[in-house]
């Protein structure tokens, strides 16, 4: 597969999307909650699985364009989720002695992830139908 200037842009349009919507996200949520439990990288997680299962969902559906895989998928999911922050802050509590907070936080961001993502095929595949 050759990869060109127009999709390293649309990759790029997308990634500074989801950057900004990551972002905006995270703080609005952070300045909502406690400090307990990082709550805005949950709400992204969450969220960019939903989008990530609707989107390919749809993708696969109504076949859209390359150039739509690659801005959402890969340009806008990819900024947008923040998988290696999840992974950073989970070892930041286990590294502080806070193993139940660091296990809750492990297992609510990948049960919530996992229940965004199929919610996301459901979803797809009703406007589909």
């Amino acid at each position: 597969m050759n990869i060109t200037f127009y999709d390293m842009i649309v990759v790029g349009t997308g990634g500074v999307l989801g950057a900004n919507a990551r972002f905006y996200l995270s703080r609005w949520v952070s300045n909502r909650t406690d400090t307990s439990l990082p709550y805005g990288t949950l709400a992204i997680n969450v969220s960019g699985c939903f989008v990530m299962g609707l989107f390919m969902t749809l993708f696969s559906t109504l076949h859209l364009t390359e150039s739509m895989k690659l801005l959402v998928a890969m340009g806008f999911t990819g900024a947008y989720t923040t998988y290696s922050t999840f992974e950073f802050e989970t070892f930041a509590l286990v590294q502080d002695g806070q193993f139940w907070r660091a296990g809750a936080n492990f297992a609510v961001s990948f049960i919530l992830g996992l229940a965004a993502l199929v919610l996301g095929v459901f979803t797809a595949r009703l406007v589909t139908v």
